[in-house]
């Protein structure tokens, strides 16, 4: 800081706005902010918030040279902007093995309203309902609606964004209606994507890579066996998981393997399109078994990795990867791996136990087996 300028150097995923809260904070023009934008490795959302810029130089105004700021992780975790809690609410029609119409309720906060007011159209908030309005299905009787409902806990976008959570209601309805009505996961999604030949594809690249007709590998003993699949579309790209979990008899969930397949369009980096699959992939694991906080009292109770689990080295199944080759215009992958990892793993969990999981993370709780005599 200094009396005619600012300087900032920072990861940020949005450099207008970092200057913005710069020149907000230290009360000068923003012409008169220089922000240095450093390679980031990873921003997941949380380097869309300027919090850590406007608390640098506020302090940097009072001390005559140069100030770093770097959180704990105890303060990170307790002062977070938290992933949005979304509720969701789906009915649909079946008839002759297809789903004829379809409604879809999506009741939670609106993130773009804060944060791009731009897209906050009509009193919808586009990203709260991607996922939903544009599903893969040649459903005929389409309704999505949504309902904006803040939270008094400070929440922003994290990897995957508003897919998150509708893909895994609707892929996790779409399991449900499966089984209801007696058709194979996988037969059922294919007899609705017959007029989407690139969400159709994948699918069945991922179905054939996974060995998807064949039976398991055994329990192990004391524990229960399932695979689950999932479909998606969104970010300009298509993609499909089958995931192979082990459910222990006390409820635990292991992920044992991944087979996703992938249609970007035309790939311009195959090294960086695999790994960003891979990595989402771990990050949307990690969501699924332990992504949760609590609050007491207003408080945020977990404060590092012993209370706020991730995804350790010794659990990250085989991941596998195949991706179509086209000439389609390129879509993104940086999101998608985590979206469609998610529901793939719950559908597996349901396979395996006969329950379906409605929220996330998983509650071994609910997946004990009950002890017989």
């Amino acid at each position: 800081m200094r009396p005619d300028a600012c300087d900032v150097w920072v990861g940020t995923q949005a450099i207008g706005k970092a200057r913005d809260a710069a020149a907000a904070a230290s009360g000068l023009k923003a012409e008169q902010v220089t922000i240095h934008n450093h390679i980031i490795g990873g921003g997941f959302g949380r380097r869309l918030e300027m919090d850590g810029i406007s608390k640098a130089v506020r302090i940097g105004k009072h001390v005559n040279g140069p100030v770093k700021v770097v959180y704990t992780r105890e303060e990170d975790i307790q002062q977070e902007n938290y992933r949005p809690m979304y509720h969701m609410h789906a009915r649909a029609k079946v008839q002759d093995g297809k789903i004829l119409a379809w409604h879809h309720r999506v009741t939670g906060p609106a993130l773009l309203a804060r944060w791009l007011p731009e897209f906050f159209i009509k009193n919808v908030d586009l990203d709260a309902v991607e996922g939903a309005v544009d599903m893969p299905y040649g459903i005929p009787n389409l309704f999505v609606e949504y309902v904006r409902q803040e939270t008094p806990i400070p929440t922003s976008f994290w990897r995957g964004v508003g897919p998150n959570a509708n893909v895994f209601a609707t892929e996790s309805f779409v399991e449900k209606i499966a089984h209801a009505t007696n058709v194979d996961p996988l037969e059922f999604r294919r007899r609705m994507l017959q007029s989407n030949p690139r969400a159709l594809g994948v699918l069945n690249l991922a179905a054939e890579q996974a060995g998807w007709s064949r039976p398991l590998p055994p329990a192990p003993a004391g524990s229960r066996v399932g695979r689950g699949i999932a479909v998606f579309s969104g970010f300009g790209s298509f993609l499909a998981c089958v995931a192979e979990v082990v459910v222990s008899d006390d409820g635990n969930v292991s992920v044992t393997r991944t087979v996703t397949a992938s249609d970007v369009g035309v790939i311009v980096n195959p090294d960086t399109l695999e790994a960003q699959v891979q990595g989402g992939t771990i990050f949307g694991i990690a969501a699924v078994l332990y992504g949760q906080v609590t609050i007491d009292h207003g408080r945020i109770q977990q404060s590092n990795f012993h209370d706020y689990r991730v995804l350790r080295l010794d659990e990250i199944p085989k991941i596998e990867t195949y991706f179509v080759h086209n000439k389609e215009k390129p879509g993104g992958i940086g999101e998608p791996g985590t979206v469609i990892v998610q529901p793939a793993i719950v559908n597996a969990v349901y396979a395996a136990t006969g329950v379906q999981l409605t929220r996330m993370p998983i509650n071994p709780k609910l997946l004990r087996k009950q002890a017989t005599t």
